[in-house]
């Protein structure tokens, strides 16, 4: 019979600590957190019974059980890696894992993947989706892209990716039906809002200087995903991020009435660890490449934001900036 084997996740994550004599650059290496490290080699030292380091202000030293364990352990892991390899016919397993937010994956990201596959057949792109933030994320990554420059793990390469802004979308049928010419014409319509950017209405008011405009009721979802669906079947208008809405745009499910009157947005951010595979590398060149084709602000929408007169509504009043 099998002796009963510890967590394996907690293994891996006292080699790099072990290896490195450090939580921090552990947990780059897997990039995960610092806390993540810690509660995973405290669980281990739970199962094993023995406190594997000696914990310092600054600083974490190996135990003598640890040092112990560390040096069985090693060729283990060694081994387990060499057997799996053996099975792949001895060539790597090349992936590239990207932590975004569920929303972001599906409106701008997957779209494009096939494009990045179509370019790069060997390597793997692997969507990791989460409202956390990167050094929050429990499972590790090695890209992540998110708004602000807020949340990274210390040590992660932030770099601006995308701008963005907001405006006012729903679908042709909708504003064919009750047109709008100003944000005026919004309050006899149904506004569609989202718990993760429920302030996107109230600064749009401000940037506008319509404060004191209310929408005839309000629809409120969970994710911008629901609200962006909700509003592509009519069921009222959004306050929309364009990035997320390049493709609505285009194949002309959503559109704008009001394509001048726009509210700026905090931009989004990528990050890496300090040393980034090939893989991370060929995917950040992709997504700086998808960027240069479309334009880095909005992703080439600009032209879906004219708003077509076929759809039934008059032409706003203001033109394109």
């Amino acid at each position: 019979m099998l002796p009963r084997l510890p967590p394996l996740n907690a293994v891996r994550a006292f080699a790099a600590a072990a290896r490195h004599q450090s939580f921090t650059r552990a947990a780059l290496e897997l990039h995960v957190t610092h806390g993540a490290i810690s509660r995973q080699i405290k669980a281990l030292e739970s199962h094993l019974g023995v406190d594997l380091f000696e914990r310092k202000t600054r600083q974490v030293l190996l135990t003598a059980a640890g040092h112990q364990f560390h040096a069985q352990i090693g060729p283990a892991l060694e081994q387990i890696g060499a057997a799996a390899e053996l099975l792949r016919g001895g060539a790597a397993l090349r992936s590239v894992k990207v932590n975004v937010r569920p929303t972001f994956a599906v409106r701008w990201l997957i779209p494009r993947l096939p494009g990045f596959v179509a370019k790069h057949p060997d390597i793997e792109p692997q969507v990791m989706t989460s409202t956390l933030p990167p050094d929050k994320a429990t499972d590790e990554f090695d890209l992540a892209i998110r708004r602000g420059t807020r949340g990274w793990p210390s040590g992660m390469q932030v770099q601006p990716f995308l701008e963005d802004e907001v405006l006012v979308v729903g679908s042709p049928a909708l504003f064919a039906s009750r047109p709008v010419t100003s944000p005026q014409s919004l309050a006899s319509h149904v506004l569609l809002l989202s718990k993760s950017r429920s302030k996107d209405w109230e600064g749009w008011k401000k940037q506008v200087n319509a404060p004191g405009l209310k929408p005839a009721s309000c629809l409120q979802f969970d994710h911008l995903h629901f609200v962006l669906q909700a509003a592509v079947d009519g069921l009222g208008f959004a306050m929309a991020p364009v990035s997320l809405i390049v493709h609505d745009m285009a194949s002309g499910r959503l559109v704008s009435p009001l394509p001048a009157l726009r509210l700026p947005l905090t931009g989004h951010y990528f990050g890496m660890a300090p040393q980034p595979s090939p893989e991370t590398q060929h995917f950040v060149q992709w997504l700086m490449e998808e960027l240069g084709g479309v334009g880095r602000s909005w992703g080439g929408v600009e032209e879906e934001l004219k708003y077509s007169t076929s759809s039934g509504a008059d032409s706003p009043a203001m033109g394109i900036e």
